[in-house]
């Protein structure tokens, strides 16, 4: 068992207690890192309690200084213990100095070095999100193309389409969206690199399935008007990841166009997105939530999903409405996986 926060360390090394104090960390971080990543003590006292050498705290500063730039934990972790040790004990915790930092300050570590203003990243409001929104958001106020793809594939590989998607992704492009804002066209080719980007990693989701699938599929199209399609092409590579088979049909898709193209279809699920009350559609989606099609005695009809923040009400009995990408990820695969062909007329 671990030791508790409080306690003393003694001429083996540092406690995790201590070493959470003096890098700011929560010891439940370091812990879980250890475990994770194997960024930890690579011995133990007597057996049981965690010291920590130079060697280790060199380890894990290397770590936090790759995670600060927006390199994926596991990623940061591997190259951060591919690098040499040092030999050099830790100072007394007794001393008031962070472990490594002089080296680190002669070294210039990205941990020690202070940020002058105008750099990449500097101004955007990204205080209380993920590491990796900093790194994705620095990549695209550089116009660095390469990291930026480099990032997104990393972190998409790292925590899974929708988790990236909603703890990196959005909050780095709500970022950059309120920069550009905020300070006229200054940064309209910031955001539009970065959309650029994360819809070409979304489609590069969006392989081929090994075999046919035999469940019913949806069809996502953003309402008349609506030209965000971000949010629509996550959904579809969220779905083909569990090779759901998607008919997408992007910005803006004409009411009569999506009529016909449910008609001709025939498919489970119609998910309807609207960024904007403006754009939202309550007559659209209502008659396509009427539409049967099929022999008689055994008509079937889709279930509308309403995604976005435009839709601010239930718009017809029956329709799903998800707050979210793994919401709707989740209702759109019960409709088809769990409903074959939807609700009966």
């Amino acid at each position: 068992m671990d030791e508790t926060e409080g306690s003393r360390p003694e001429t083996g090394g540092l406690t995790t207690g201590a070493v959470a104090r003096r890098f700011g960390v929560a010891p439940t971080t370091l812990r879980s890192w250890d475990r994770r990543y194997g960024i930890g003590p690579a011995a133990r006292e007597d057996g049981k309690h965690r010291r920590w050498t130079a060697a280790d705290l060199a380890v894990l500063e290397r770590m936090r200084a790759l995670t600060h730039d927006g390199v994926p934990p596991a990623e940061a972790a591997r190259v951060a213990r591919a690098q040499p040790r040092p030999e050099r004990e830790p100072t007394d915790s007794s001393s008031g100095r962070t472990p490594g930092t002089a080296a680190a300050r002669r070294r210039g570590s990205p941990t020690t070095r202070p940020v002058p203003r105008g750099h990449p990243g500097g101004g955007l409001q990204l205080k209380d999100a993920r590491v990796e929104c900093r790194g994705l958001a620095r990549a695209a106020l550089r116009l660095d193309a390469f990291a930026v793809d480099r990032l997104l594939e990393a972190v998409i590989a790292e925590h899974g389409l929708v988790t990236a998607w909603a703890e990196i992704i959005v909050p780095t492009l709500r970022a950059v969206g309120r920069k550009w804002q905020t300070s006229g066209e200054k940064y309209v080719e910031v955001e539009h690199l970065l959309s650029w980007h994360v819809s070409s990693a979304l489609h590069r989701r969006q392989r081929a399935p090994a075999e046919v699938s035999t469940a019913d599929f949806a069809v996502l199209a953003c309402v008349p008007g609506e030209t965000h399609t971000l949010p629509l092409e996550a959904l579809a590579a969220a779905l083909h990841e569990r090779n759901l088979p998607v008919r997408m049909f992007g910005a803006a898709l004409p009411a009569e166009a999506l009529v016909e193209a449910v008609r001709r279809t025939g498919p489970g699920a119609v998910a309807l997105w609207a960024q904007s009350r403006t754009t939202a559609s309550r007559p659209l989606a209502q008659h396509v939530a009427r539409m049967t099609w099929g022999v008689r005695g055994a008509r079937r009809r889709p279930t509308v999903l309403t995604v976005g923040p435009g839709w601010t009400a239930p718009v017809v009995p029956g329709a799903l409405r998800p707050s979210g990408l793994a919401e709707a990820v989740d209702a759109v695969v019960s409709v088809l996986t769990g409903r074959p062909g939807g609700p009966s007329a």
